[in-house]
């Protein structure tokens, strides 16, 4: 059983950066996949990001490639997201996700979710 905990959303401008950080308890954190969703309101959860469960490849949507970058440190058990040159459209809540399995695109391959944290980007 994996617990994440999602922080570091924020309000920022049109063109900053932020920096997400997932804290996940347990032992076997190491030996999952992990990613990032977002969830606009009014829209469905869509995937941002993921990475493998050593850091060896990342996967990320065309909307935010080149803009956002995935990375973990398994030694402190947690998964980043830094996320720089933030448009308006990138507004929702985030969230941390994690699988036993190959990281995939698709939400509802994943088991274990964070409660997500607000990233609002003003123009």
């Amino acid at each position: 059983q994996v617990q994440l905990v999602e922080s570091g959303g924020g309000l920022v401008q049109a063109g900053g950066s932020l920096r997400l950080s997932c804290a996940a308890s347990g032992r076997t954190f190491s030996s999952y996949a992990m990613a990032w969703f977002r969830q606009a309101p009014g829209k469905e959860r869509e995937f941002a990001a993921a990475i493998t469960w050593n850091g060896g490849n990342t996967y990320y949507a065309d909307s935010v490639k080149g803009r956002f970058t995935i990375s973990r440190d398994n030694a402190k058990n947690t998964v980043y997201l830094q996320m720089d040159s933030l448009k308006p459209e990138d507004t929702a809540v985030y969230y941390c996700a994690g699988t036993r399995g190959i990281p995939t695109r698709g939400r509802y391959e994943y088991n274990y979710w964070g409660q997500g944290t607000q990233v609002t980007v003003s123009s």
